[in-house]
């Protein structure tokens, strides 16, 4: 850690000492639960200088701590090395968890604080249990960002707009009408939505508030008498206003919202998604409250005809922007022009942006080179970038946002010289990839149930994976989205036709390579049967060409060869028609039959 960053530390210790706090809880997040937050709420950032996804930073008077998941193990490591904060590996045996090292280190009628606004309601029931079993005091009011952090970026004042329904496929008041009756399905009146992808979703709204989300910082409110979205004033555009006042929805101050749900009546009865929703929100309402799921999320995961055609016309530019991408890419590596991986980044934003729906974006890109594409969310930069030579791996994990649908995509490539034990492991990722790929399932299956496909061929020789195999994926929204997942973690959601979800295994061998395989594929009716009842099966999403050279044929079995074959034909049909006689020629040539 830097000394800029060690004095911040200090600083926050110094905040602790005036209003007597022995330790603070501070969380990657901000009061929406975003997986990528404005530059505002990275105070966790700014105290530790770890800048992963994922990762709540502790801090006492003589300690400090940091856990995070397997995805940023490595990344941790170097960015906290020297900091004076410990790196605690979340899901590894031996290692404590938050509330196990706070009992070691905390004293008798010790004061734990955290800023209410930013941890959800179980959060902080699971805090308060924790406290009044270890005889503790905990104090949900202790805000340190906002006095100690005086170079804070400001709050994101990007203007909201309109996410048409020839994109979107369906109108606010029918999603309004479907949310509110789910809403009274559950016992509830109204419902207080904090999540911004569902506010989005819901009021066909997009923004650019937060990295790689086209989402606006906004809380909303519905019932059957009242409709209000809380969001700054600058944001909304005269079309905008238009927009909800066509629908009888009430624009108010991002910063009313507490003072209005203050004023809720104690008889009304109002929908609080537990997980979701801030601590400091929830006990604001006087009202009565049914805790439950938003209904929103599992509503919207289920994609119409609009948007999977939507996917289906997105993945085509994005697949023909990343050919020729890898075409330039393959071409200036064996010329032995200067290429490092932030370059790869930068080249396939410029062909993306070719299509006039492009919007950015979904995630920062993975290129990982050799030992780089070992550490699963590596983030190369200035200092990082290793230089691309003909020899190696690369895995390139890259997705965009276009105003028909999102994409994610994982490959893993050889840029020269492949070791037989970087083939291997290569053809042992891709049969799991696709045996997810090809699985018939009956209605009902849940995630979980389908992962092990994924893993299995890794597990037969002893190697595994640590992150999941599939995400939910939203249309032009997050990237990551729930309910549903396909990973080792109990999950009840089944999968419904019309979800969209990742397949992407890999393999990681730290300090000598990378590999995952990932594409995305679209939940749909399968076989029917009278004995059996109804299945369901997948459609793959993505487009675009394995590395031929990185596959062992005499491990796979003749039906592997042939989904393979039969994946490439198409891939070749769909971008054909998107591609120059050169890029054709080009692609043609990594889709020969195996």
């Amino acid at each position: 850690m830097s000394k800029v960053n060690f004095e911040h530390l200090e600083t926050l210790r110094q905040a602790m000492s005036r209003v007597n706090v022995d330790a603070v809880i501070i969380p990657g997040t901000d009061p929406h639960q975003s997986e990528y937050p404005a530059e505002y709420w990275k105070f966790r950032d700014w105290i530790t200088g770890f800048t992963g996804s994922n990762g709540t930073a502790v801090v006492t008077q003589e300690k400090a701590g940091l856990w995070t998941d397997s995805r940023y193990f490595l990344q941790a490591e170097q960015q906290l090395e020297g900091s004076g904060v410990t790196l605690f590996k979340e899901n590894v045996p031996g290692e404590p968890t938050i509330t196990e090292w706070l009992a070691q280190v905390l004293p008798e009628d010790a004061v734990l604080a955290l800023d209410g606004r930013l941890f959800s309601v179980v959060d902080v029931s699971q805090y308060e249990r924790f406290c009044g079993e270890n005889g503790f005091m905990l104090a949900t009011d202790f805000c340190p960002a906002d006095n100690i952090w005086p170079d804070r970026p400001p709050r994101p004042a990007g203007q909201a707009y309109v996410h048409s329904e020839e994109f979107a496929g369906e109108d606010v008041e029918s999603k309004i009408e479907r949310v509110l009756d789910a809403v009274r399905q559950a016992g509830a009146e109204s419902i207080i939505i904090t999540a911004l992808d569902e506010i989005a979703w819901t009021f066909n709204l997009r923004g650019t508030d937060v990295p790689f989300t086209p989402v606006v910082i906004a809380y909303a409110y519905l019932s059957e008498r009242e409709r209000c979205i809380f969001i700054d004033e600058d944001k909304v555009t005269d079309e905008v206003r238009r927009h909800l006042k066509a629908v009888n929805v009430r624009v108010r101050d991002y910063d009313d919202v507490v003072r209005f749900l203050e004023r809720r009546s104690e008889h009304e009865v109002v929908l609080v998604d537990p997980n979701r929703v801030s601590d400091t929100l929830a006990n604001a309402m006087p009202s009565q409250k049914i805790y439950a799921h938003s209904p929103i999320a599992a509503i919207k995961a289920v994609k119409n005809e609009v948007q999977i055609a939507g996917f289906r016309s997105a993945m085509e530019r994005d697949g023909a922007a990343l050919v020729r991408t890898f075409m330039w890419l393959e071409r200036a590596v064996n010329n032995g022009e200067c290429v490092n991986e932030m370059d790869v980044w930068e080249r396939a934003k410029t062909e993306r942006a070719q299509s006039d729906l492009y919007r950015g974006d979904s995630f920062a890109m993975i290129a990982g080179y050799k030992e780089h594409g070992a550490i699963v969310h590596y983030q190369a930069d200035e200092e990082s970038a290793s230089t691309l030579a003909p020899d190696g791996l690369l895995l390139v994990d890259t997705g965009a946002q276009y105003l028909d649908g999102t994409t994610d995509i994982t490959r893993t490539i050889t840029l020269g010289n492949v070791a037989e034990q970087e083939r291997h492991d290569y053809t042992l990722v891709l049969r799991g990839h696709l045996a997810l790929a090809r699985a018939q399932f009956p209605v009902g299956t849940r995630g979980v149930q389908l992962d092990a496909l994924a893993r299995m061929p890794l597990w037969q020789e002893g190697m595994a994976f640590w992150h999941g195999t599939g995400h939910g994926v939203g249309h032009f929204l997050g990237c990551h989205e729930g309910p549903h997942s396909i990973r080792t973690d109990l999950n009840a959601t089944a999968l419904q036709p019309g979800m969209v979800t990742s397949d992407e295994p890999g393999v990681y061998k730290t300090g000598q390579y990378g590999i995952r395989i990932e594409n995305l594929l679209l939940c749909v009716e399968g076989a029917r049967t009278d004995d059996f009842g109804d299945f369901l099966r997948f459609e793959t999403l993505t487009l675009f060409p394995y590395d031929r050279r990185l596959i062992d044929k005499a491990m796979l079995t003749v039906g592997e060869i042939d989904q393979i074959n039969a994946y490439h034909r198409m891939v070749v049909e769909r971008l054909a028609p998107h591609l120059s006689a050169d890029e054709q020629a080009w692609l043609s040539d990594k889709c020969r039959e195996l």
